[in-house]
């Protein structure tokens, strides 16, 4: 429990959860709703900031400085309940803890987050096998192993895998492999060519990548000594980190009748709601499905569940906002190149049964290209063959390419077509971006166009 407050006995709005999406939830809440009582019921304390996790080995430098702060809080006069939930009682309207103690409340939203999963691999029990959970002590826990550590082994060569790999690689000289089952690593957010520049800048920082590789045991006595992989391949290890995606808990959920499937996540509606009108739910949890399909979507991540908490504090008394879907939007620096997608590759909008026309642009990020800080930028961009719809982008080059796609993110939601992304107006500067007669989307954009212009003609 919060120092600053009991626990209450009942709350307008109460929250289980205190990660991105419940504490962005009850915050925007008290904008829409001054006048109510809201309360987050969360089990761990402090709760760290989950994109800054994989950079505590070495650019933040321990788990303290990256939690996020309980102040904001008090600030808003928003009660903190530190206890584990042990059910909910709908009929009643009251949350159960752990401890006997009810929490009566008006609009109850969920957000209880995601756990990592584990694969069904022998050996994964052994000590020094890591998940990456939420959670400060468990974080530490491998934090001290690895820096005692000489080889490490990762499992999975997505964000989190490749993320941890880079960091550790560039704050020690630890032999690090990461081992992806798929034929690259990034291979859900980014086509082959992108990935491939992505697996180069590890090789090069000297971490070693095993592409289309599984691991079949990892080896040991009670302690892990090493990873068996499928081709017949031994390779030594102190520590394992397993990074192979998330599965979301609606164990509350579902006890308490809710439709709830254990791989997609709670039902909800386009305004966030489950099945009891009293009920909303967002975030890792939360079931979702794709902005360009509407079919269910695996996609989880703190940006979609910071947009999702918007969508809920909006319409907790009256429909307000509607999910449109998730557009999946990343970034991420491997080395000394930052990589960033939003929407569909190429090969998952072609998978998906778009018929598809790409335009691509390489372009410096200053002008002219004797400014300070140039470098080049690349950038990608996915259409619908019939209609010039933007399906995706994708970019890689300097720092700025995270901000740029947050732009092509905004063009994919808006449904621009090619046309209309080419006739974008920018702001450009020397010293910020790519020049206005070679921008890096315009251009792209009128490959595009042209293609698109050709075969109609």
């Amino acid at each position: 429990m919060h120092e600053d407050f009991p626990v209450p006995e009942a709350a307008d709005i109460v929250v289980i959860g205190g990660s991105a999406a419940g504490l962005t939830a009850a915050t925007v809440a008290r904008r829409y709703h001054p006048e109510k009582s809201i309360a987050i019921i969360r089990r761990d304390s402090p709760v760290p900031i989950p994109c800054g996790i994989p950079y505590i080995f070495g650019t933040i430098g321990s788990v303290e400085r990256d939690l996020i702060p309980d102040a904001l809080l008090d600030f808003e006069g928003i009660d903190l309940v530190e206890e584990e939930v042990a059910r909910l009682d709908r009929e009643n309207r009251q949350v159960v803890l752990a401890d006997g103690t009810t929490i009566g409340y008006d609009k109850l939203i969920l957000a209880t987050g995601s756990t990592p999963l584990i694969p069904p691999i022998p050996g994964a029990d052994k000590q020094n096998v890591f998940v990456i959970r939420k959670n400060v002590d468990q974080i530490s826990e491998f934090l001290t192993a690895l820096r005692a550590a000489h080889d490490v082994v990762i499992v999975g060569g997505g964000f989190i895998g490749v993320e941890f790999a880079d960091e550790i690689k560039k704050h020690s000289d630890k032999n690090v492999t990461v081992v992806e089952m798929l034929p690259h690593c990034l291979a859900l957010s980014f086509d082959a060519s992108f990935c491939a520049a992505a697996e180069k800048q590890l090789a090069s920082a000297g971490v070693k990548v095993l592409t289309g590789e599984k691991v079949t045991e990892i080896t040991g006595g009670e302690k892990v000594a090493g990873v068996r992989l499928a081709s017949g391949t031994e390779l030594k290890a102190d520590v394992v980190l397993i990074s192979a995606g998330v599965r979301p808990n609606v164990e509350l959920a579902a006890q308490a009748g809710l439709k709830a499937d254990p791989v997609a996540g709670i039902w909800v509606d386009r305004h966030m709601r489950t099945e009891d009108p009293h009920i909303f739910a967002c975030g890792d949890c939360a079931a979702k499905v794709s902005f360009f399909t509407g079919k269910p979507c695996p996609v989880r991540l703190a940006s979609v569940a910071t947009m999702e908490a918007r969508v809920v504090a909006a319409n907790l008394y009256e429909n307000r906002r509607e999910n449109p879907g998730i557009i999946g939007v990343v970034s991420t620096v491997v080395g000394r190149v930052a990589f960033a997608a939003a929407g569909l590759t190429e090969e998952a909008a072609r998978r998906e049964g778009f018929a598809v026309v790409t335009g691509e642009a390489v372009t410096p990020n200053r002008h002219p290209k004797v400014m300070p800080g140039v470098t080049d930028t690349r950038v990608k961009l996915v259409f619908e063959k019939g209609s010039g719809v933007i399906l995706g982008g994708q970019a890689l080059g300097g720092e700025s390419v995270g901000e740029l796609i947050n732009v092509v993110a905004t063009c994919i939601l808006n449904r621009m077509t090619c046309e209309q992304v080419a006739l974008l107006q920018v702001g450009t500067h020397p010293l910020l971006t790519a020049a206005p007669t070679n921008y890096y989307l315009s251009v792209a954009a009128e490959a595009a166009a042209q293609k698109l212009h050709g075969e109609r003609n």
